[in-house]
């Protein structure tokens, strides 16, 4: 997983509020490979109309925020389903960070668990995000995750609250498998031992070990 420390890019505002999972990447895509990328699945119905063709008021299709990183979006950012390829399409777009007022539950732990930042701000701290960034087009943000701060271009900042387990499982790029992978040489070694006390845990039922 990509550590996340720092980032400073351009941000996006959204504002929908209540944007479920269906709508970061609907149902009907769910069994696409995820090796092809989930990129051109995001808010697929509202990007595209039914011909396909890119809606031009959809602000993702607009420049210069169709390269942002960051994504201002309203509350309950993530409700519904519990679908993990709402991050993935996300992560594939581009999006490294959301900020938001509120988070469906389950796709709050999905994003860090995929080395995705979601930020939780105000409300009417994310609304007046969304109304510079519309008005400066390009406008960047800053999100320091290290100082737990969100910082606009024009130096106006913001101290976002997270977890400190999740926090430094970010700073470190560490998902569930990373963090059982720190204490490998300890689990090698308990096994080890396990096999010396109890070896006829590794044979079959004739007794024959299954060790290669």
């Amino acid at each position: 997983m990509q550590p996340f420390t720092k980032l400073t890019a351009v941000a996006a505002p959204l504002d929908l509020a209540n944007v479920d999972t269906d709508k970061i990447v609907p149902a009907r895509y769910l069994r696409k490979p995820r090796e092809g990328g989930y990129s051109q699945y995001l808010f697929h119905d509202l990007r595209f109309d039914a011909d396909g063709n890119a809606r031009p008021g959809f602000i993702l299709n607009q420049a210069p925020w169709c390269s942002a990183q960051i994504l201002v979006a309203s509350v309950n950012f993530g409700c519904g389903s519990s679908r993990e390829a709402a991050v993935y399409a996300l992560m594939d777009f581009g999006i490294r960070c959301v900020i938001a007022s509120s988070f469906g539950d389950i796709h709050y732990g999905n994003a860090l668990q995929n080395g995705m930042l979601p930020v939780i701000l105000p409300e009417e701290t994310c609304a007046a995000l969304r109304q510079h960034l519309r008005a400066n087009p390009g406008a960047q943000l800053t999100v320091d995750l290290e100082a737990q701060r969100v910082t606009g271009a024009d130096g106006a900042s913001h101290r976002f609250e997270i977890d400190p387990v999740y926090r430094e499982r970010l700073l470190k790029g560490l998902d569930d498998v990373g963090l059982i992978l720190r204490h490998l040489p300890e689990i090698e070694a308990f096994e080890q031992r396990h096999r010396g006390v109890m070896p006829w845990l590794g044979c079959d039922r004739k007794g024959v070990s299954r060790e290669p």
